[in-house]
């Protein structure tokens, strides 16, 4: 049964690189889904992140990153969670330790993969946009209903959702 898979993996930036890391996807059964790569973001290392989507049985995906693994900087690998939300929140979000926040609504089923906070001066409210994944959507349920509990608890409000997901 095919899996949906998703890979960042480094690449030098010099021409042929993209096709290089393709090949073995290619090669072991993968069906590559999207690429996605911002040419003027490089890494410590001065490369280019490359994000890969493809499906593939379990078995195929672990020989295509093994192959990868030969001649390539992988960062990430793994399944791709299913179910995405993106809510905004506005309030003390900084204040109010967002750190814990994250920490409370991350678990083995859903997590926090992308924040982006405006902070327009020290005292006043800021807003964040954040971004959850799970593996299904009742566990992106449970994990919103989390979110909304501390957010609450700490006088945050939560419009939901920016994306349309759940």
């Amino acid at each position: 049964m095919s899996e949906l898979f998703t890979l960042i993996v480094e690449l030098e930036d010099k021409p042929g690189q993209l096709l290089r890391v393709l090949e073995p996807i290619a090669r072991n059964g993968g069906n590559i889904v999207g690429i996605f790569h911002q040419r003027g973001k490089k890494t410590p290392l001065n490369r280019i992140p490359v994000e890969i989507s493809f499906t593939a049985d379990s078995r195929r995906a672990e020989k295509i990153v093994e192959e990868l693994q030969k001649e390539f900087l992988i960062r990430q690998f793994g399944k791709l969670r299913t179910a995405v939300i993106s809510l905004l929140l506005i309030g003390h979000v900084i204040h109010t330790d967002l750190s814990d926040t994250i920490k409370r609504v991350d678990n083995s089923e859903a997590e926090c993969v992308e924040l982006i906070v405006t902070m327009p001066e020290r005292d006043e409210p800021s807003t964040a946009m954040i971004t959850i994944t799970a593996k299904s959507r009742e566990a992106l349920e449970r994990a919103l209903e989390r979110l909304k509990g501390i957010c609450k608890e700490k006088g945050i409000l939560v419009l939901e959702p920016i994306n349309d997901e759940i």
